[in-house]
């Protein structure tokens, strides 16, 4: 027997077998659209049989004229249907109902988030400022009492994070030059244009790479270095103690890392410029029969010096971001060891990205300058 129903006055009357299967073709749009009136009463006073799938219909049904304004009322249902109503209608939700609860969730909980992150990077970028604002105090107390500057250190950082760094930066920088005047040595020779592979590789080595590809390397070498040593120091208190017998901790560690980068990396990247050129030259001679005399010459009257000065005024800033960037994680470290290797690594990636980041800057504004 099929499921059964007849509207009577302000009643729904049921008969038959509600189950799965007789169910299966009812809409509970056909019974919505009905014109009850504010009362409507399930009459189970025929009912034979209902499954759960029965009495999430009429809960279902129950609900929607609900959202109508109409009041529902069951009578007449046998025990074992009245129990089961009763416990289905414990656990029963709509299931538009729980997707647009999951999607209100999912959204409050994204936007949480969302201003979680925005909260802590905020801080973030609040210490930061406040970190170079005391660095810059400690520049200027130093310009004061240039006494008070730790020369002897600063030449020290210079030698471990700069000089130390040379044969690394040479070999780069080398590859650079190679990779770079290879790959425009086969397309120049199509064309015959075989003495511009000076102009590629002088303006796009000096101006662009050797001081990106320079600072990279510092920022691998040595930001990991100077995080590393200074979460130590924090770790081991010593910069408790040095705070605590009067001593400016800034003067005594970050004032001559940041400033031994800042005053070495024009020189790094003067090498650099040198070396890649260099790197160039070879693979000029080899691959298209330029010769050194050629290149040099060619070189003199394609690459302006401007090019030149503008990768070596682009080395302080990426020294002084490589080492402030440093020194700031290394002070973030916690009291743990893991702690120093997540903020070495925070500290290298950041650095990176804010040499990258200035490097296009930097390339921007100045083309607009016509430089």
């Amino acid at each position: 027997m099929s499921a059964k129903f007849e509207f009577k006055n302000e009643s729904l009357v049921i008969f038959g077998i509600w189950d799965k299967n007789s169910i299966a073709d009812l809409k509970l749009k056909d019974f919505i659209k009905q014109n009850f009136k504010q009362n409507l009463i399930f009459d189970f006073k025929h009912l034979e049989f209902i499954d759960t799938a029965g009495v999430r219909f009429f809960l279902a049904l129950e609900y929607d004229l609900s959202l109508k304004g109409i009041k529902i009322k069951k009578l007449n249902l046998n025990p074992n249907a009245q129990s089961l109503f009763e416990l289905c209608q414990k656990n029963y939700q709509r299931i538009s109902q729980i997707k647009k609860d999951k999607t209100k969730s999912n959204l409050k909980e994204y936007f949480i988030e969302l201003g979680i992150l925005t909260h802590t990077l905020l801080k973030i970028l609040k210490k930061f400022i406040d970190f170079t604002g005391a660095f810059f105090v400690s520049v200027f107390l130093c310009f004061k009492k240039p006494r008070n500057f730790r020369f002897i250190s600063f030449l020290y950082h210079i030698e471990n994070s700069s000089l130390k760094a040379l044969p690394i930066i040479i070999l780069t920088s080398l590859l650079i030059g190679i990779v770079l005047a290879y790959q425009a040595a086969y397309q120049l020779a199509q064309f015959g244009a075989n003495i511009f592979i000076v102009d590629l590789v002088g303006i796009s080595a000096t101006r662009e790479l050797a001081p990106l590809i320079s600072a990279i390397v510092i920022a691998g070498r040595s930001a990991s270095s100077y995080t590393a040593q200074i979460g130590v120091m924090k770790i081991t208190d010593e910069i408790a103690a040095m705070n605590t017998m009067g001593f400016r901790s800034f003067e005594f560690i970050v004032l001559p890392r940041v400033l031994a980068l800042v005053v070495a990396m024009p020189l790094i990247v003067a090498v650099s410029d040198f070396v890649s050129i260099f790197g160039g030259m070879v693979i000029a001679k080899i691959n298209l029969d330029v010769s050194f005399e050629e290149f040099l010459k060619r070189f003199a009257e394609a690459v302006a010096l401007k090019h030149v000065i503008i990768g070596l005024i682009k080395a302080p800033m990426f020294g002084f971001l490589i080492g402030i960037i440093a020194c700031f994680r290394g002070f973030e470290v916690k009291n743990t060891t893991s702690s120093i290797g997540i903020y070495t690594t925070k500290s290298v990636v950041n650095a990176i990205f804010w040499v990258i980041a200035f490097d296009a800057i930097f390339s921007v504004v100045l083309t607009q300058m016509d430089l």
